[in-house]
Parts: C-alpha cells; structure tokens; sequence
C-alpha cells in the first residue's frame, strides 16, 4: 500500500435489485482485511427497522386499498417507495393522514441513518488502523421517489443539503447495475426474502437509484457488460484507485478513462437526461519534483462546497495513480498558500449525468483563463467497453478523442506563458516500463 498516513474511507454501495451488494460487501471486507485494514459494514437501516417489526407493505393491503384510493405503499421496496407521497388528488381524509404518516416515517429513516452511519464513522477516524466504512446504501438514496419540492422541504426542515449529504458525507459510490440491466438472464427474486420486483420494475428502480447520486466527485458505475466475478473485481479495483493501492495483477481490468472534445454549440438544457450543475475550482500547488502534479478542487452548489487535494503521480504497472483527500474548508485555505504562480486558477462548470448506464462529466470552462480555454467544453468517461461509438451521448453530434492528447490537460491548459515559450509544458508522465514519455 502506497499511502502510508492512517485513513478511513466511506463508500456507498448501491443500485437496484440483483445488483451484487451483498456479494460486493463481503469481497470487500475480505479483500481489504487482508491488506490489514479493519471494515466496518453498516446495515441497511431500512432492513434494521424492518427487523424491528415495522411493516408498512400492510398497509396497501390493509389500510389503503379498501377505500379505492391508490395504495400508500407498493409490494417492492416498501419503505423507499416515495411515489406515494407524489398524487394527493382525489383522496379520502384518512388516506391523507396515512401519506403525511408515511412522510413522516421517512424523514425518521433519514435521520436515523444519519445517527448510525455517524456512529460507525466516528468509530472509523478513531481507529488505530486503515479503515473501510462501507455503507449499504446511503442518504441520497431517500431522494430516489420523492419529488424535488419535498426532498427540498425534507432537508430545509432538517437543516440538511445536497452538497453535504451526497459530496462531502462520502468518499465515494458505487452503484451495482441491477441484473435485470443488461444480464436479465441472471435476475431473480428466490434467494432474497424482501424482493419481489419484476424485471421492467427492476430496471426503474435501478436507473432511480442512479440518478439519486448523479453528480458525486467519485461515482463509479459498475455495469452488466462483463461476468459476474469480473464485475466484482471492477468494483473492487475502482475503490483500489481511488485509494492509490496497488494491487499488482490481482484485480487486472481493462476500464479506461476517455476524454472527447465537444465542438459547437450544446444542446439546451431540455435535450441532456437530468443533471446536476456544480461550480468548480481548480489551483495546482508547487511540487518538489517535476514528476508529480498536485492540485486543489474546489465544487459546490448554492454556496455549498467541497474540497479536494490531488496528487498524480508518475505512471505505475500502466496506470497513472490519483491520490485524492477529502479536506476541510480551513485546510483548503492553508494549503492555498502553497499555489504554483505559474498557472492560472482554473473555472469550469461542470455537468454530471448518467445515460444508458454510462456515467459522464462534462467541463464547461469559463473566464478568467488563458485564451487557449475560450469556449473550451471537454467530456470525461470511464469505460472497459472496446467500441466507444455506442456510449456516447447522441445529443452531442460533434465530438473528437482527445485521449491522451496533452493539448488538452488541464496542467498545460492552465499554464499562464505560450506553451512553445515554457519548460513547464508536460507531454506526458514518464513510462517507468519503457522509460519514455
């Protein structure tokens, strides 16, 4: 393990139906307790309560459905369907009552996730060792059924928002595309007590779980495109990254980042599948040695920020490593100081969506910056798929490969002196396989 400093990353697992949490959780927890790190799993808090003798799935048969109006909840997933809360028309006093109870009953889940998922990180950052908090699911995933009006009111009455819940809450998410995604083959409901959704149910319950988390810094989705074992290992290795581990020949995949030029115009808003806007600032800081690149990033909404220290290092086993820290806001300001003068501050905005299981970020660059990012509009994916001609956003008619072409690093965009006037201009991280650049 490359980091030697004492850490403790929060990971959310989540998606739909059939989608290999359970499976993933105990890969994990095998897997990193034999690098030497403690794991903490913290349950379902839906499933802790339904353990507890809360049974609202009654309540469509026994309470809602006798008086005609729609059940307050469905068969599947009972305690995170929010469609009942969406059609209050046409409806009896009492069925009234039982949606603002159901309201109410989500709101209590919310907080007590919370406090639960609180617990377990505290006992994380006190740990002596390396620790791994792997949460099955996390608080965006309320959001998934409910409508933006009342998400919104949910957090207001509860002093909560979207920027502390979904980007500073955890390190990083993993959404498991459910089976009946891509390997409907391989979907079934016999070996899981709480399921019972057919596959159509299946598939929109997973792309609702997906949207709920669009616009993380670090959102893996792990798709159907390849078998099962490899899907755990993708998984597995995309967490490894993150964390800069190298794991050698252990988890070897064949994901791979791409980066598209878009010309022209974009769409209107209207034309993109829903997304999420962020404000985003980039500062790199001095560095002792050429070969290693260390950045700042700042990203938030509505006066809501994150902070993000990255350090690339040079090129290992083929891979470019990341190293990325979650900072708080003084940290931030402190290490400010130690900005490289030699390049301009960066501003994007940038747009996250999801599209046919494909998760994309598209950087808007904006003023103040060096002429050469005047109108620039870059798009960011991963993606062990051979044919990248069928993930590409159809609403996006203009686009080139720019993968790998350093004319569009951002470390070189952002110098401040003429690229054939500097010595700064990096071609490329050294090769320590070829020795080359």
């Amino acid at each position: 393990m490359e980091t030697k400093e004492k850490r403790a990353y929060k990971i959310v697992l989540t998606g739909g139906p059939c989608g290999g949490k359970t499976t993933g959780q105990s890969r994990l927890c095998t897997f990193f307790e034999n690098l030497g790190w403690k794991v903490f799993r913290v349950p379902e808090t839906a499933t802790v309560l339904l353990s507890g003798g809360i049974k609202f799935s009654d309540l469509s048969e026994d309470e809602a459905n006798f008086c005609g109006c729609p059940p307050i909840f469905s068969s599947h997933e009972p305690l995170w369907d929010f469609r009942v809360l969406e059609s209050e028309d046409g409806l009896c006093t009492r069925c009234l009552a039982l949606r603002e109870e159901a309201y109410k009953f989500q709101e209590n889940l919310l907080r007590t996730m919370i406090q639960i998922e609180n617990t377990f990180f505290s006992l994380g950052e006190s740990c002596a060792r390396n620790c791994l908090i792997i949460c099955d699911r996390g608080a965006m995933d309320a959001s998934a059924f409910i409508s933006t009006e009342k998400w919104e009111y949910m957090l207001a009455s509860n002093n909560l928002n979207n920027v502390d819940l979904r980007d500073n809450r955890y390190n990083h998410i993993i959404h498991l595309v459910s089976a009946a995604n891509g390997a409907e083959d391989f979907y079934s409901t016999e070996d899981h007590v709480c399921r019972s959704e057919g596959v159509e149910t299946a598939r929109e319950l997973d792309y609702k779980a997906a949207a709920a988390w669009v616009g993380h810094p670090y959102f893996d989705v792990i798709d159907n495109s390849t078998d099962f074992e490899t899907k755990i290992c993708r998984m597995i290795s995309s967490i490894c990254q993150k964390l800069g581990i190298d794991v050698g020949d252990r988890l070897l995949t064949n994901s791979r980042k791409l980066k598209f030029l878009v010309r022209g115009p974009l769409p209107a808003d209207p034309d993109f599948p829903p997304f999420q806007d962020f404000d985003v600032v980039h500062n790199y800081l001095q560095s002792n040695t050429p070969q290693l690149q260390a950045r700042l990033r700042k990203r938030g909404q509505k006066g809501h920020w994150s902070y993000i220290h990255t350090i690339r290092k040079p090129k290992l086993r083929g891979q470019v490593v990341e190293v990325k820290t979650q900072l708080t806001h003084r940290d931030y300001i402190n290490m400010l100081a130690q900005r490289d003068d030699s390049h301009f501050t960066i501003f994007k905005k940038r747009r996250c969506f999801l599209i046919n299981n494909q998760y994309f970020q598209l950087d808007i660059y904006r003023e103040p910056s060096h002429p050469r990012c005047k109108g620039l509009v870059l798009l960011e994916t991963y993606t062990a798929l051979d044919s990248i001609e069928n993930i590409l956003p159809p609403f996006l008619t203009d686009v080139v490969d720019v993968t790998g072409n350093p004319a569009y690093s951002m470390f070189n965009l952002s110098l401040k002196e003429e690229w054939n006037a500097t010595n700064k201009f990096c071609h490329g991280l050294k090769d320590e396989a070829t020795g080359k650049s």
